[in-house]
């Protein structure tokens, strides 16, 4: 029914029925009997076939009792109403019958087709209040409007049922928050395109694809050699620092301990000796130092092994403890291999420096100290050094070892003075002692 209802007035003036002036609708505008029957058999075009016996059979007894026959009639029987009200029932989609079978099956359009009752939508399990229906789903997933419009299927159609249904289906589709189900899709695709089998003209672009280009192979071998060469270098500054220094103490000790064991047996050393060869002892008090002396200055044989050597070679042979007069010059490590020079810059004038062999102690008291001097300067183990101060022969020693630490650019030499000769049988002398 589209047409608008006439505003309301008093009286029979607005209806055209005798009645009250200050009521609308008059004092009994619903009181002419007969008058329902009469618009259902006269008014409704086609009432008693269709529209007519729908009303009685669809409200029924209770309804019609409900609302009153009498009130209903009169209702209908008002002239104002029946001209727009007719118009509306002419229209053939409400003289046309309906098959509810239609909504059942599906149709290849948006036409209902004749025949049937009219369509009652499925019971919401969720509500029982009054609600506007869904229209149902027509062929393919396409729907009809209330007005006739046919809306094509949608991927994302509401689902059959209720709310609650309605809502099941839209988890089951987008997630439990509602998240977009495209980028699902578009893996699930993805991964069924990588399932299949490819071709080999596919494999081998594949392949191509995957295998890394030169700049990529070539960053890695450099990053890889990278990596090696500070391991390497790790390993071997470990080695140096402190395996070298492990080692060296453990063949030093060693050799210190052969040595006084022959002196304790009475084995008497000849009063030369080989290359290598322990025949003395270093004690430097100060420095918390007692290292085996050896027959020349060589790495591998003498010096790696943690012990001091002895200038006893060529050119730079110097004299033994024993001699009168002389200069008994020593080298040694500054770093690794045991370094027991490592503090000899700490030694200050007056320190005692003692050297032990088979038969005497030879103290000696440290007289000065050259800081840094270049490896060819070979006067500082002269009989008479120098540069030490001494300027007449005597009884020397001469502490020679590398400088700065862990480098051998430069050599640092110790000087001292011998000031006391004391024999084994009399004791160990008063620098030990104390």
């Amino acid at each position: 029914m589209t047409a608008l209802r006439p505003e309301r007035e008093s009286g029979a003036a607005a209806y055209g029925n005798a009645g009250d002036q200050g009521t609308s609708y008059g004092e009994q505008p619903y009181g002419a009997p007969g008058a329902f029957e009469d618009w259902q058999g006269e008014d409704w075009q086609g009432g008693q076939g269709t529209y007519g016996q729908g009303v009685r059979e669809g409200y029924g007894a209770g309804e019609t009792q409900a609302y009153g026959v009498e009130e209903t009639q009169a209702y209908a029987a008002q002239e104002p109403y029946a001209p727009s009200y007719q118009a509306s029932v002419d229209d053939a989609s409400y003289r046309t019958p309906v098959d509810a079978s239609a909504y059942d099956t599906p149709v290849d359009g948006p036409s209902i087709p004749p025949g049937g009752e009219a369509f009652l939508p499925p019971v919401d399990e969720e509500t029982v209040a009054l609600r506007i229906p869904d229209p149902p789903p027509a062929a393919g997933g396409a729907s009809i409007s209330a007005s006739g419009a046919f809306s094509a299927p949608s991927a994302t159609g509401p689902a059959p049922g209720g709310r609650a249904a309605r809502r099941k289906a839209a988890k089951r589709r987008h997630g439990r928050h509602g998240g977009a189900r495209e980028p699902r899709e578009a893996a699930s695709s993805a991964e069924a395109e990588d399932e299949r089998p490819l071709s080999r003209v596919e494999a081998r672009r594949r392949a191509r694809a995957n295998k890394p280009s030169a700049g990529v192979m070539a960053s890695r071998a450099i990053g890889e050699v990278f990596i090696t060469t500070g391991v390497l270098m790790l390993l071997f500054v470990t080695y140096q620092l402190w395996w070298t220094n492990v080692r060296a103490h453990a063949q030093a000790g060693k050799a210190a301990s052969n040595l006084q064991q022959d002196w304790a047996s009475g084995k008497r050393a000849p009063g030369t000796f080989e290359p290598g060869q322990g025949f003395a002892l270093l004690y430097i008090p100060k420095l918390d130092v007692v290292v085996p002396i050896a027959e020349g200055i060589s790495n591998k044989k003498v010096l790696d092994k943690g012990m001091v050597g002895h200038y006893a070679e060529g050119a730079l042979k110097t004299a033994m403890p024993s001699a009168k007069t002389g200069n008994f010059g020593l080298a040694g490590h500054r770093n690794t291999h045991g370094e027991p020079f490592r503090y000899i810059n700490k030694l200050q004038p007056g320190d005692p420096i003692v050297v032990e062999t088979q038969d005497t102690y030879y103290v000696y008291k440290m007289a000065s100290i050259l800081p840094v001097t270049a490896p060819s300067n070979v006067s500082v183990l002269d009989p008479v050094p120098k540069a030490g101060g001494f300027t007449a022969p005597g009884r020397y020693i001469t502490l020679t070892t590398c400088t700065p630490e862990f480098t051998s650019k430069y050599r640092m030499i110790v000087w001292g003075k011998m000031v006391e000769e004391r024999p084994r049988s009399k004791g160990k002398p008063d620098a030990l002692v104390s």
